[in-house]
């Protein structure tokens, strides 16, 4: 089976885990037997030649190509506020979003554009999501495929572009929902564009039952049509720093995440706060980046706690496998995570973890410690018993080492495949 999939960021270029989990689930379609045909707004030419991705920052989108005169009405939908024109200017832009009824004479393409995608996360983000459709209509007239593909809400509309233009079935990947990001304060324009992406949708794949149980309450989606699939973590082939020195007598603490209200940091801090108070013998550590840093900073000089905590900024690569190498524990106490790859990339470093019963992830491991993202207490306990009993840390190392090393993308991938083929 052919499968043309959109996603909007790609190793190594990626801001958490939405770029890995593309990543690992399209080697695992490849390795089942699956042509895929990646697309992301810009490529930088590093990425993994195993794959083959397409630029959409080099598509050049011809207006006139007769298959556009079919289809185009369709595709209305796709407006861009006349001030929003970092691409194109004001009438060139206008020409291609607003007036494309004028343009009648099928056999000729002799107007053509193209965008340059920042494929960021900025104040532009709406526009480029907009234009990334557009991209996709032609995109979808040119590769041959059976099945869409599209990941998160940032490529819905390209999705359902594409399966205007082609008429393929449409899969969309929901890795989180809006509720998720933002607890009950949702964006608006971001929640219509996941409702209207997954009623579009043939068949919608969630990476967990919490994340399935959203879709059709929350939005509202047929549920005969949502099926789970959970992620899975790449094996690690990276042996540079087992056994790294510390250079610090202290037992290590990490979180690794986004610093942001979904991924619960405050409640490390806390908890943080709790341990030292009973045990100095212990360094916190933040990695990453996120709008919650700055109070996070001030939290902890506020707890006097400073001297035993750091925060490392963002960190992707060979620098989270540092991390982990460092770490004796790892935490990830999140409000409301649909998944969560990071507890199973710290398992296959040999480090325990702690995880909220409010992940996804929490459906699938056995030997990780849970506990719900406000209990604060039952966090310092966890913390403390996996920091001062050498028995119970050995235990969850080896038995998570193993259970994690059997979570293959492989397998996932093959569960994506039984979706894909009953639409055929």
């Amino acid at each position: 089976m052919k499968v043309l999939m959109f996603g909007w960021e790609f190793p190594p270029h990626i801001t958490g885990g939405l770029g890995t989990a593309c990543y690992g689930l399209t080697k695992g379609l490849m390795n089942n037997n699956q042509e895929v045909t990646f697309v992301v707004p810009k490529a930088y030419g590093d990425e993994s030649k195993d794959i083959r991705l397409v630029n959409a920052s080099d598509v050049t989108l011809d207006v006139r190509n007769k298959v556009f005169s079919e289809y185009w009405n369709q595709l209305k939908y796709i407006e861009i506020d006349s001030t929003l024109v970092p691409y194109a200017d004001d009438e060139e832009f206008y020409r291609i979003t607003r007036n494309t009824e004028h343009h009648t004479r099928e056999n000729e393409s002799v107007f053509s554009n193209s965008f340059k995608f920042s494929g960021k996360y900025g104040q532009n983000l709406m526009e480029e999501v907009k234009r990334y459709a557009l991209i996709a209509a032609q995109v979808a007239s040119e590769q041959e495929h059976d099945i869409i593909h599209a990941h998160d809400w940032l490529t819905y509309e390209a999705g359902i572009s594409a399966k205007a233009v082609s008429g393929k079935p449409l899969v969309v990947h929901m890795h989180a929902t809006e509720f998720d990001r933002s607890g009950d304060n949702v964006n608006p324009v971001v929640f219509d564009i996941e409702k209207r992406g997954m009623e579009a949708a043939d068949r919608v794949i969630t990476v967990s039952n919490l994340t399935r149980n959203i879709v059709v309450t929350k939005y509202g989606i047929d549920p005969e049509k949502v099926f789970t699939v959970h992620n899975a973590v790449e094996p690690s082939d990276k042996s540079d720093y087992y056994g790294v020195e510390k250079y610090v007598k202290e037992k290590v603490v990490t979180f690794l995440g986004r610093i942001t209200f979904q991924k619960g940091p405050e409640y490390f801090v806390e908890a943080a706060y709790k341990i030292l108070q009973r045990d100095d013998n212990v360094r916190f550590v933040m990695a990453g980046s996120g709008d919650m840093l700055n109070s996070m900073v001030r939290r902890v000089a506020e707890l006097k706690i400073a001297t035993k905590f750091h925060f490392t900024g963002f960190l992707k690569g060979e620098e989270v496998d540092h991390m982990f190498a460092l770490s004796d524990v790892y935490v990830m106490p999140s409000v409301s995570e649909p998944f969560g790859i990071s507890p199973l990339e710290a398992m296959r470093s040999n480090v325990p973890v702690i995880i909220s019963k409010q992940s996804g992830v929490a459906e699938v491991l056995h030997h990780a410690l849970k506990v719900d993202f406000w209990d604060i207490d039952a966090l310092a306990d966890s913390i403390w018993g996996l920091i001062h009993y050498d028995g119970l840390s050995k235990m969850f190392v080896s038995m998570g080492k193993t259970e994690v090393d059997n979570m293959k993308w492989d397998n996932a991938a093959s569960k994506v495949i039984d979706v894909y083929q009953s639409l055929y």
